[in-house]
């Protein structure tokens, strides 16, 4: 039996932060995340005249609020083409997002640094790769070389679906270097991608471990400041 277990939600709350970072009421809680999802979607969904996407290298969407505005955060590989020239282009998206949800947000953008250690944007890689006919063997190859070469410590890709065309659908996976899953020490990043293609849609799962957390990333209550002190021995006279 197959016991997996989506390696962000297990260690949310403990090891990760949450990407969306707000209270509401119970009335007001449903709307909410119904309206954080739409926001997900269509930043990462939304695409051009040559079906590309619009916002590239987008990784990941956290969402923060306060009473009057909402703060959508992304996290990008390529933040010069999500900026566009002078600030158009966010400013378009800022636009667009206050129009859907009817609320004032506020765009701010992250770089992020080597984005062959992030999983979301390595499996994005390889669905791209997929959708220009390119051989499904390589291009995991490929991402597995530039993945341990940028420095991680191990990387399991996944594949399903009907892999180089065949009848029949089908699971190939490979792994280099050490994925400890069960450990929550371990900084493991997961992504997942959908690669339409003319056979129909595959899917890429990709697990990359960073290493491990540092005691200044860790996200949950700090169990040695919580801990009881430990009462002296008795000591027993003869």
């Amino acid at each position: 039996m197959g016991q997996k277990v989506n390696p962000t939600g297990f260690r949310t709350g403990i090891m990760l932060g949450w990407k969306s970072r707000w209270y509401a009421s119970k009335q007001e809680f449903s709307e909410l995340l119904v309206e954080d999802q739409k926001i997900r979607r269509f930043v990462k969904g939304r695409k051009d005249k040559f079906g590309k996407p619009f916002y590239p290298a987008v990784s990941k969407v956290e969402i923060e609020r306060t009473r009057d505005e909402v703060k959508v955060i992304l996290f990008s590989a390529r933040p010069g083409l999500l900026i566009g020239r002078k600030g158009e282009r966010v400013e378009e998206l800022q636009n667009e997002l206050q129009e859907r949800t009817g609320r004032r947000i506020n765009i701010k953008i992250e770089e992020i640094g080597r984005g062959e250690l992030v999983a979301q944007l390595v499996a994005e890689d390889i669905g791209e790769q997929l959708q220009k006919r390119s051989g499904f063997r390589r291009a995991m190859k490929r991402a597995m070389e530039q993945t341990m070469e940028a420095g991680a410590k191990g990387i399991k890709i996944q594949l399903a679906g009907r892999l180089g065309g065949a009848e029949m659908a089908r699971r190939e996976k490979q792994i280099s270097g050490s994925i400890p899953l069960s450990t929550l020490r371990a900084k493991i990043d997961y992504g997942f991608h959908e690669a339409k293609i003319a056979q129909g849609h595959i899917g890429i799962q990709v697990w990359i471990n960073q290493g491990m957390f540092n005691e200044d990333e860790i996200d949950g209550a700090d169990a040695k400041t919580g801990k009881a002190p430990k009462k002296p021995k008795r000591a027993y006279k003869r």
